[in-house]
Parts: structure tokens; sequence; C-alpha cells
């Protein structure tokens, strides 16, 4: 009998100990957080009681779910390691970030999306968004600007194995400095790295450098870099949209349909045997330089395009493509 009254004070102990030191299991994530200006951290990031930064909801938002803005504020820099929807649509979701606003490092199948949001840099900015990993990446209805460092980017697109970048709706301005930088660099790295991208309905404009960059330099993954933008306007860069394909590097094929690109020192430039742009349907006017082909690089079109006003108008690789 003595026996069992110890067994029963034995087990009475240790029931005290794990509710002490809290061993009994977590509580699960949401799968939909808020965060407000006048919110804090420490809340559970409740509609009720919200979080008041991306970093703070995130750690309590599961995998595969979505924060959203209840107000207008500035939510501060993020880093997101797994699928997740950070969607302001309906108020002023800000990001004011000096260094990295915010780092998407996630698993192979891992989606992000990013919408309705005003990423702004200030004082030593680096880049708006810098993605390193991850399946794929949606930007939607979202102004990235004032990322003006030196080899600041307002996206940063720089995957070490298969990925996606869309865009969609979106402004890029005063991004990059100088001869570095700009408004969107696309460049896997590595041999395993290779990139999709589609940009619709987006505006480039006045980013310094270049607005929209392809570099495969230090990538020789076979799958290289395939792209497409779409609907879009490219205006008062160093140069408008630049591929560049190093010998020995991936090669890129891009699509440029639609697209209005002026006040550009050189609107197009393909630099390199493995770089091949595109363009169809579109007018580049107002330039310095309109075409340019630099070590091989080649530059189609379907015949359909606006070269006028330009200082000088550059030549497209020919004959014209005939649709098939």
């Amino acid at each position: 009998m003595r026996k069992i009254e110890r067994l029963w004070a034995f087990l009475a102990v240790i029931g005290f100990v794990v509710g002490i030191f809290g061993a009994t299991p977590a509580a699960a994530q949401a799968t939909r957080t808020w965060v407000s200006g006048v919110g804090d951290d420490a809340n559970p990031c409740s509609r009720t009681a919200p979080c008041k930064t991306f970093a703070g909801a995130i750690s309590k938002t599961a995998a595969g779910g979505e924060i959203n803005c209840l107000d207008p504020a500035g939510f501060g820099a993020v880093t997101i390691t797994k699928s997740i929807i950070i969607d302001c649509h309906f108020t002023e979701g800000g990001a004011l970030a000096s260094g990295n606003a915010i780092i998407i490092n996630a698993g192979v199948n891992d989606v992000v999306v990013l919408r309705g949001l005003d990423i702004l840099g200030v004082t030593a900015p680096v880049n708006g968004v810098r993605f390193l990993a991850g399946g794929a990446l949606h930007i939607e209805d979202c102004v990235i600007r004032r990322f003006n460092a030196a080899n600041s980017f307002g996206i940063s697109f720089q995957p070490s194995g298969t990925s996606r970048l869309y865009v969609r709706n979106s402004v890029l301005t005063e991004n990059g400095n100088g001869a570095t930088g700009g408004g969107i660099l696309i460049q896997p790295t590595g041999a395993a790295g290779s990139a999709r991208f589609q940009i619709n309905s987006t505006a480039l404009q006045n980013n310094a450098n270049i607005a929209l960059s392809v570099n495969t330099t230090g990538n020789t993954s076979p799958a290289g870099v395939i792209g497409m933008i779409e609907g879009s306007q490219v205006a008062t860069s160093t140069t408008g949209i630049q591929l560049l394909t190093p010998v020995g590097a991936s090669g890129a094929r891009v699509m440029v349909d639609d697209v209005t690109l002026s006040e550009n020192s050189t609107a197009l430039i393909a630099n390199g045997g493995s770089a091949n742009l595109i363009v169809n349907n579109s007018v580049i006017t107002s330039n310095t330089l309109g075409v340019s082909r630099l070590s091989g690089g080649v530059i189609n079109t379907f015949g359909n395009n606006q070269v006028v006003g330009n200082d000088t108008a550059g030549t497209f690789t020919l004959p014209a493509l005939t649709p098939s």
C-alpha cells in the first residue's frame, strides 16, 4: 500500500514540473494574422490583438498562411523562410528599411506573395526585395522606391535553384545609384540556379543604371533565364533593358511585348552570344540609342515595332521574324 502511495506522489511531482516548465505542446500557429500601427508584437496577432510588425507576425503565422494590415502604418523589414502571403491591398502597408527591406530565403517549393506594399528605402538602403531561394515570388500592386545606395536594386532576384518571379501592376522608381544597381536584377547563381520571370503592367521609371537587368554572370546552369516583360513602361534610366551573358555562362532569352521604352541612354542591349531579346509591338522613342547588339547578342523583331525619335536608332538582327 505504501508503495502505491509513493508512486502516486511521484507522478504528482512530475505533473507539477511539466506544468511549471510548459512541456505541453505549443499552440498552433494561425493561418491568418494581422498587423496594426497600434499593435504589439507580444500580442497573438489576432484581429482584436494585432502585432506591430511583419517580423512579429510571421513567427505566429503558419506556413501557407496570410498576414493582413488593419490600418495604414510602417511595419518594418522581414525575412521570409516559408510560404506566406503578405497582403495590405486595401490600406497603406509600409515597409521602411535600411538594408534589405524583405528577404526571401525559403524552401524549393515555397511560394511567397507580396501584395499592396509600399516598400521604401531609408538611410543606407540595400535592396527592396532580396530573393535568395524559394519556388516562386509574386509581387503585385506594390511600389518599391528609393533603394539608391551603390549596387542597390528595387528587386534583386538571385536564386540558387530553380525559381520563378512574377511582377504585376507595380512601380519601381528611384532605385540604383550612378553606374550601379537599378530597378530589377534577375541573376541566378551557380550551376543549379535558373530563373523564369514575367513582368506585366509595371512601370520602371527613373532608376539609375539599368531598369531591368538580366545577367547570367556566375551562372552555368543549362536552364539559364527565360522571361518576358509585357504591357509595361521603361523610362529614364542609363539602360532600359539589358541582357548580359558572358562567355561560358548560361544563356538568356527574353520577350519584350507591348513595352514603351523612352528617355533612356540606351533602350535595349543584348550583350553576349547567348543573349537573345525578342521584341514585339513595342515603342522605342526619345532614347539616345534605341537598339544595341554587343559581342554577338541577338535582338530579333517581328517588324511591328515603332523605333522613332531616337538620336540613333540602332539595328535589329535581320531578317525580321514571322509568326508561324
